[in-house]
């Protein structure tokens, strides 16, 4: 598959297939895509909580008013934000690049689910103050939770909602 390929396969994925597995390796395979994202003066603002045990699974979900999907995922991956490490590179003054680049770790992850067969759903955390509080609550973490994917294998074949639209390009 190459990557154009992985682009235009990527969908939302909200129903999954109950009790199938994601194995250790892929687990593995989707951080490793994540790390490999830009960052500004590559500074990996990001850490990340695998999520496999079920009850915590279903906290989330009953907290955040879309991760519905969460029921039948396998596992739920959440990004943790590191602003203050882009502080500490840019000698103590903010950046605010940190969303950005944990977009990108977060569109790897994406991207490399469908090389590996699997299906994702991006649910936003980072701006809601109030889904901040319930996450780091139920991680039990100081911390920033950016975002949570729900992760497993897919039981739908959604069709593409985005296309190329020569009209929204402008070259000078």
């Amino acid at each position: 598959m190459t990557v154009i390929e992985a682009i235009r396969n990527r969908r939302s994925i909200r129903r999954f297939k109950a009790g199938e597995k994601v194995s250790d390796e892929q687990i593995k395979l989707l951080l490793e895509a994540a790390m490999l994202a830009p960052s500004a003066c590559n500074s990996r603002p990001w850490e990340f909580v695998v999520v496999k045990d079920r009850a915590k699974l279903e906290q989330i979900r009953k907290t955040h008013p879309y991760t519905g999907m969460l029921k039948t995922a396998s596992i739920a991956i959440v990004v943790i934000a590191l602003p203050e490490i882009q502080n500490e590179i840019n000698n103590g003054l903010p950046t605010g690049f940190y969303p950005q680049d944990c977009g990108a770790a977060t569109e790897n992850i994406l991207l490399a689910a469908v090389e590996l067969g699997l299906g994702c759903c991006w649910c936003g955390v980072y701006p809601k103050k109030e889904r901040i509080a319930e996450m780091q609550e139920i991680l039990g973490t100081t911390k920033l939770p950016f975002n949570v994917k729900a992760v497993g294998a897919p039981d739908e074949e959604p069709s593409p909602r985005g296309k190329y639209e020569e009209s929204k390009v402008t070259y000078i």
